[in-house]
């Protein structure tokens, strides 16, 4: 019967380091599994060739990409105030397992499909809370003292696990619960062929990878912990919804008879308020003032189409004039400062683009909520006027 041991870690502290040698010195694995991918594996064992700038941009996922690289700032804050880099423990057991002449196994889901399923299974209100948390993190992280070393203390993990299912319960169960059967699932793969493995997770893993090797009959299918989320594509829905709800409202103002004077304001607010504010949070992410300026150009008209974004268009100038260099993607990962995050022109193009973005849907909003008010008309009359006029000419037709 194979054996198998656990070893909970904390990604930035060095008693993790010293108790995956020592585990591994005292248990003699066979097999050491470690929560990497392939993908961060060769990142935190060799030089790997960085995403070009056309890629990041064609990629179009701003808003996770920035989480990311948030995410990974703030780890490497804490790490940079223990003085251990994020991923020693685990590069600690590599090294250790091939001192003893023992295999590795890479044991934790692909990163991307973690990520994706992150996103996707959280709901608009749960994305808006982690983005207020990691701007507050952004501030609180500088020099603040950290007890890293409690991290591995079950009973502080478990408490913070729950508070995690109450921030986002849709996000812990694709960052933790999923995880934690991935896990179980690759733990279990390894004793059919070694006596003694020894896996070393995040201590927010330990009590669920547990649970699922003392009851492997409950764990879910493997295939559904990888396949991606299916959804409806509210984001092309909404679009269409705001194109929609903008035509019929301008062919009620146009319909209505309160004058063309009217409906050319109408029309000329949509761009004024679309383009300002687009204009303005491109601005606040560092933007080049022509940056600035083609998110107010284009922000009108890619609001009225859900398959194109007003970030698209200032990021692609941000990138002809900051121009980012190879190189600038670990520099971003490796940033000690978040002013210094900031000025890297590849940060400086994403940031554009996810601002530019927030600013013209913001602007939607605004448009719709303001319109009358500044327009100086009764919406109810203009409405059921202008419906009611459209539809006798429809009917006039026949």
């Amino acid at each position: 019967m194979t054996e198998i041991r656990l070893v909970g870690t904390a990604h930035v502290s060095q008693k993790s380091v010293e108790e995956v040698r020592s585990a591994i010195e005292e248990f003699l694995p066979d097999i050491v599994g470690v929560e990497l991918d392939r993908g961060r594996f060769i990142s935190l064992t060799q030089e790997t060739a960085e995403p070009s700038v056309a890629e990041i941009l064609k990629g179009g996922n701003f808003g996770q990409l920035l989480v990311q690289w948030v995410l990974t700032y703030i780890q490497q804050r804490i790490g940079a105030e223990t003085g251990v880099k994020p991923g020693s423990e685990m590069i600690a057991a590599i090294e250790e397992a091939e001192a003893h002449q023992k295999p590795v196994a890479l044991i934790d889901r692909d990163i991307r499909i973690t990520l994706a399923r992150f996103w996707g299974k959280m709901g608009v209100w749960e994305k808006i809370k982690l983005v207020g948390a990691l701007i507050y993190s952004l501030v609180s992280v500088e020099g603040e003292k950290i007890d890293v070393d409690e991290f591995t203390d079950q009973d502080v993990v478990s408490a913070a696990m729950v508070e995690f299912r109450k921030f986002s319960p849709r996000g812990a169960q694709a960052l933790i619960d999923e995880r934690d059967a991935y896990l179980a699932h690759q733990v279990l793969m390894l004793t059919g062929r070694y006596e003694r493995v020894l896996a070393v997770v995040g201590a927010g893993h330990i009590q669920g990878v547990q649970r699922y090797l003392d009851a492997p009959e409950t764990l879910p299918p493997l295939p559904t912990l990888t396949a991606g989320v299916k959804s409806l594509p509210w984001a092309k829905i909404i679009g269409a919804a705001v194109t929609l709800l903008f035509l019929l409202l301008i062919a009620a103002i146009a319909f209505s008879g309160v004058g063309i004077d009217v409906l050319l304001t109408a029309l000329l607010y949509w761009i004024v308020i679309n383009g300002v504010l687009s204009a303005v949070f491109t601005l606040a992410a560092g933007g080049h003032p022509l940056s600035a300026a083609t998110a107010f150009a284009v922000s009108w008209l890619t609001s009225l189409n859900p398959l194109l974004a007003a970030g698209w268009f200032a990021a692609i100038v941000e990138a002809k004039i900051r121009k980012p260099v190879a190189g600038e993607f670990r520099q971003i990962i490796e940033a000690e400062t978040f002013t210094e995050m900031r000025r890297i022109p590849l940060f400086r193009v994403v940031l554009v683009a996810a601002l530019a973005n927030v600013g013209s849907t913001l602007g939607t909003i605004a448009y719709f909520l303001f319109i009358f008010p500044i327009l100086g008309i009764d919406p109810t009359v203009v409405i059921a006027d202008g419906f009611s006029n459209m539809l006798q000419m429809i009917l006039g037709l026949f």
